[in-house]
């Protein structure tokens, strides 16, 4: 768990991310890996846009905000990735945006600022030989958090 999820000051946690999104439209909050738990990455305030909160996991806590905030700003400009669209990402993996099952579950300052009815979409990132973790050869640590679309 995050050092901020165990945090006995979350209110003004809450606070903190509710001035930060005023200021600058969304915020990432990165949650550091622990034994066998990859890191991971998420997206809080475009759900006060109407857009899902954006998930990735397995990936460097730095590397995903870069993912994050690039696609954040892509999902506020334009639209929002749609359930099992894939994005080539220039000098990076391909992605698919999957649908979080429970997102309320998994992003807990999310939900604590805009409900439990948030919705999120995870970007799945294929590995270096461009397999996804559904992928009987796939390598690596990267949780799916919800239900591929079609599947």
């Amino acid at each position: 768990m995050c050092r901020q999820c165990e945090n006995p000051d979350r209110p003004g946690y809450l606070a903190r991310l509710r001035e930060g999104v005023a200021e600058r439209g969304w915020l990432v909050q990165g949650v550091d890996g622990e034994g066998v738990d990859p890191p991971w990455a998420y997206t809080i305030g475009l759900s006060e846009y109407g857009k899902p909160e954006l998930v990735v996991t397995g990936l460097p806590v730095l590397v995903a905000a870069k993912l994050l905030n690039n696609l954040a700003a892509h999902s506020l400009q334009e639209s929002p990735p749609t359930p099992g669209e894939r994005i080539p990402l220039r000098g990076g993996p391909l992605i698919e945006a999957v649908p979080l099952a429970e997102p309320s579950a998994h992003l807990l300052f999310a939900a604590a600022l805009y409900g439990e009815e948030i919705s999120a979409l995870q970007l799945v990132h294929a590995d270096a030989q461009g397999r996804f973790p559904w992928s009987a050869d796939h390598r690596g640590g990267q949780p799916v958090l919800g239900v591929r679309h079609g599947d």
